[in-house]
């Protein structure tokens, strides 16, 4: 089970991207063939079950270690095979790839992966009371939902989104999202991301402060998403994340997060 932790700054989550393909760069020769050896790892991280990635407390080691073992089994198996081998962790060669091709040695292992981290208690909808203010104030905001929003009215909450995580100001930001916000994450299943929507105007928060924190080479604006104003995230002058908001003002009601490299082609 994944938790908020889950969530990584776009910074992280570009780098390490980079760093797997310049492994495999390194170790093909070839920048297509090295993208898609990390395609196939991130396919990998995603193919272990949510038991599985918490045991690993290292997980760029692991995926570095998959992708030098990928590339091993291509370039052993020449341009006309296809099998990658089995991932690291399992019996065979790949007990060996770290101390051949990274530098370091078999038992090192050991030190990727460690024991399976406590079992988070379930998602819950809130500490709302049937009948109360709690419960009234949900009926109010399906009910905002269901009336457009002015385009003022979601630019103006769109804009004070963007400062509050640019500020890294978590109660601003709680103020600007409704009780049973949500925020999905879309990868793409090519970079490493949470795989379950965060709820809750704290959680959501939390999440956000996190994803888009400050970095020098980092930059979040406003722009145009999907017809109306949303954030877009540089990293390196590249778009990195586009955030499109659903606002029932005054409150953001729900946000989806695109991440997906392929998708962000487009936007760049």
């Amino acid at each position: 089970m994944d938790s908020v932790d889950d969530v990584m700054s776009i910074a992280e989550m570009v780098e390490e991207r980079r760093h797997l393909t310049a492994v495999a760069h390194r170790m093909l020769g070839s920048r297509a063939g090295a993208g898609s050896v990390v395609d196939e790892v991130y396919r990998r991280w995603y193919g272990l079950s949510a038991r599985e990635r918490a045991r690993i407390v290292r997980p760029l080691s692991w995926l570095v270690t998959s992708t030098g073992h990928i590339c091993l089994a291509r370039l052993a198996a020449g341009p006309s095979s296809p099998p990658d081998g089995p991932p690291p962790g399992r019996p065979g060669e790949a007990r060996n790839v770290r101390h051949r091709v990274l530098g370091t040695t078999p038992d090192a292992h050991s030190a990727v992966v460690g024991k399976p981290e406590p079992e988070l208690e379930p998602e819950r909808e809130g500490d709302w009371e049937r009948g109360g203010p709690g419960d009234r104030a949900r009926h109010s905001l399906r009910a905002r939902r269901a009336r457009p929003t002015a385009p003022q009215e979601h630019d103006a909450v769109s804009g004070a989104l963007r400062d509050a995580c640019v500020t890294q100001a978590p109660e601003a930001l709680a103020a600007l999202l409704a009780p049973d916000v949500s925020v999905s994450f879309d990868g793409g299943g090519k970079v490493r991301t949470r795989v379950r929507s965060v709820h809750g105007s704290r959680q959501v928060a939390r999440s956000l402060l996190t994803l888009l924190a400050p970095q020098p080479r980092t930059t979040l604006n406003t722009g145009s998403v999907n017809g109306r104003t949303g954030l877009v995230a540089h990293y390196d002058r590249e778009i990195a994340a586009v955030l499109t908001l659903d606002v029932a003002a005054p409150y953001v009601v729900q946000v989806w997060v695109t991440l997906n490299p392929d998708k962000l082609r487009s936007w760049t």
